[in-house]
């Protein structure tokens, strides 16, 4: 994306996972990133190799608290948010204030430097869906007071959050809904699935389900996402969102425990444990307003994008 050269970008949760990607994904099109991380669930190894890019400048900030940035900031992608149930549960009010408080601070700063900031949000909108697959219509089965409620809840105030301002002061939004995504520099004690199952097979310990098993999924390339994200940000002004970003292939928790087991050989046996409270028995989003708009579909099929993360899980654990 030759536009994108020299242009200014701003990534919070820059650090993490997935904006770790993007990080590196933006500067191999030649823009200037200033990466904020708090380091809560981020880590400082997930961008070592870009700290001497004189296009990467790390800013260790929570965006709870105002941020000030002194050049003019063009694109804001707002990833700032623990993720996992483990992580988000940890302290459950500074999740919500980083969706609130945080999003306010981000978006106040777009208004200052005139800039268009997207939104990571979440396939949680949907809680615990009665419609399949997910539309972005649909307006979700959330609990508003369980103990996933100040993710789900937070992101979804972080959404109409980003509207009032579009509608109050002009400010060029873009929404994405994320589901299940995989990859490289997903953190070990990252809690979810696929991190899970890997780790556990690798080390021949017991697989851990939660139900029976037959609550599905869908699981997206982390390089796949990170396309749509540049792709959503590249589109038309009057594309605000909210658009799915997901991969429309539905497994059962099951069917991917057995695959991980599969292709790392790993002689792990299968335990079931009680279902996690208002845990999602179905989760698989309809993309079709992303084939539409951005042109975008997941490229990497399941077993290559395991494999991918099973080697890279393998080099740290072994």
């Amino acid at each position: 994306m030759e536009e994108l050269k020299g242009k200014k970008i701003l990534v919070t949760g820059g650090a993490g996972f997935i904006g770790s990607h993007l990080c590196e994904k933006l500067l191999s099109f030649g823009a200037q990133i200033f990466c904020v991380d708090n380091l809560f669930t981020g880590s400082e190894e997930n961008i070592s190799s870009f700290l001497s890019n004189p296009n990467f400048r790390f800013i260790k900030h929570d965006i709870v608290d105002p941020l000030f940035v002194d050049e003019k900031i063009e694109q804001i992608y707002n990833l700032a948010c623990p993720a996992s149930p483990i992580h988000y549960q940890h302290n459950p009010v500074h999740t919500i204030k980083a969706s609130t408080i945080g999003v306010i601070n981000m978006l106040g700063l777009a208004r200052k430097h005139n800039a268009r900031i997207l939104q990571a949000s979440t396939s949680e909108v949907y809680g615990d869906p009665e419609v399949h697959p997910q539309t972005e219509e649909y307006r979700g089965n959330v609990n508003p007071i369980g103990p996933r409620a100040c993710y789900d809840e937070g992101k979804r105030c972080a959404e109409t959050l980003f509207f009032d301002y579009h509608r109050m002061h002009g400010v060029e939004i873009k929404i994405v809904r994320i589901f299940n995504t995989y990859g490289s520099r997903m953190a070990i004690n990252d809690g979810r699935v696929v991190s899970n199952f890997i780790l556990q097979a690798l080390k021949n310990e017991p697989i851990t389900i939660y139900g029976n098993g037959e609550q599905t999924r869908s699981f997206c390339y982390v390089s796949d996402l990170v396309d749509g994200l540049i792709k959503t940000m590249a589109s038309d002004k009057e594309v605000a969102g909210p658009i799915n970003l997901g991969n429309p292939h539905e497994n059962s928790v099951k069917e991917l425990a057995e695959k991980i087991i599969a292709m790392t050989g790993s002689k792990s046996e299968l335990i079931y444990m009680d279902l996690p409270i208002d845990d999602p028995k179905q989760r698989c989003p309809d993309i079709s307003k992303a084939g539409e708009v951005l042109s975008w579909k997941p490229q990497i099929a399941l077993e290559d994008g395991l494999r991918y993360t099973i080697e890279y899980f393998k080099a740290r654990v072994t």
